[in-house]
């Protein structure tokens, strides 16, 4: 990113304006042709912010993303668009009316605090990534309300903001980094960090263990369209409370507590929980509103009698349990006129693509198929999504 400086001038901003949307495969002869009359360096500069722009579409929408600047990394590890926008909403509904955004990255939390009314100090100690942090602040007209600083986190004063938002680098030279204390940086460190301040919100890697959850902090975890984003431990709110929240929404299941549901036979209907709520194991409390149990101990598919509406489960209606048998399932879907065949495991080796090979499905229907285990025993469960 030494070449963001030029892509800011007016022969830049030009030319991303001209690359907007070109295809891989044109990539060349377009190169080709505007290096008569611009520097190469230049155009491919252009043509490489172009790629991220096109990348970026997915976490912050096409107008927002062909309007602001990228770098790899900070494609690959910003947060989504909608859930920074929800935490900037919580953070003020609690009153905050300034944050200190530390590890800002390229500057996606710092644009939605910005968005909410909350002025920003925003902090990341790379220069190229803290360069594309401001000009994204300049670029979206939030330069006002966002101040970007280009230091060490470890030693900036926090002290004259109502609020603290830590997001440690869990990318290192070798990829994703899984230990917390491996992080940039350390899980301790931004604890400490967040303890400083009145309310704090610390973004973690929603495999944390719950074990290493903080006594005093509430761990929310958090899904958007059914995919789990991130999980964040919240200072100054409700020490102790677990909580998954899907986005769109939001919907927030608070955890009750509860004990494990009972292991019982299959019902007519089987529950998938979203992944914020397995993630946060409130998949008792989902089981709980339902009226349902687990299949087997350690599988966290609920299944029930009757079929009612949630919004943190997906029902399906099934039809058929079989131990599990690629044959049987063959002759099975064959008989049925099964063209169209989603496949979900939980708790079994199988991959569905290898399944799909396998079984080779033909025909106008579609169906479900679960591979898992029934008190123990690997299963099938055949069935379809059920209309609530």
């Amino acid at each position: 990113m030494n070449d963001l400086a030029p892509l800011l001038t007016p022969e830049g901003r030009a030319l991303l304006d001209e690359v907007r949307g070109t295809a891989p495969a044109d990539e060349l002869a377009v190169a080709t042709r505007l290096r008569r009359d611009h520097p190469a360096p230049l155009v491919s500069a252009a043509l490489a912010q172009a790629r991220l722009r096109q990348r970026a579409v997915a976490k912050f929408g096409a107008e927002d993303a062909h309007r602001m600047f990228f770098t790899p990394d900070g494609v690959e590890q910003s947060t989504r668009a909608s859930v920074a926008a929800y935490r900037a909403a919580r953070l003020k509904e609690l009153g905050v009316t300034s944050v200190a955004d530390l590890c800002c990255g390229i500057g996606g939390d710092a644009i939605a605090l910005a968005r909410a009314g909350i002025r920003v100090l925003a902090v990341d100690r790379d220069p190229a990534t803290a360069a594309t942090a401001r000009a994204n602040a300049d670029a979206l007209g939030l330069g006002g309300l966002i101040e970007v600083r280009e230091a060490d986190v470890t030693q900036v004063d926090t002290s004259g903001h109502d609020a603290v938002f830590v997001d440690p680098a869990r990318r290192g030279g070798r990829g994703r980094i899984f230990d917390p204390e491996a992080c940039s940086p350390p899980l301790s460190w931004a604890v400490a960090a967040a303890r400083t301040a009145r309310v704090a919100a610390l973004k973690i890697a929603p495999g944390v263990p719950h074990e290493a959850v903080p006594a005093d902090a509430e761990a929310e975890w958090i899904s958007d369209h059914g995919d789990v984003k991130e999980a964040v431990l919240w200072f100054g709110t409700e020490p102790g409370a677990v909580r998954a929240t899907l986005l769109p929404g939001p919907r927030a299941l608070r955890g009750a507590h509860l004990p494990d549901p009972q292991v019982r036979p299959l019902g007519r209907y089987l529950y998938e929980p979203d992944g914020a709520v397995i993630r946060a194991h409130l998949v008792a409390d989902v089981a709980a509103e339902l009226d349902g149990g687990l299949l087997d101990a350690t599988i966290a598919y609920v299944t029930a009698d009757t079929l009612r509406p949630t919004p943190y489960a997906t029902a399906y209606e099934i039809t058929d349990q079989l131990p599990f048998n690629v044959k049987k399932l063959k002759a099975l879907l064959r008989e049925r006129g099964v063209g169209v065949l989603t496949v979900k495991k939980r708790g079994s080796a199988v991959e569905p693509e290898e399944l799909r090979r396998k079984v080779k499905p033909q025909g106008p229907n579609a169906a479900t198929v679960f591979l898992t285990r029934v008190a123990g025993a690997p299963t099938m469960l055949i069935g379809a999504p059920a209309a609530v």
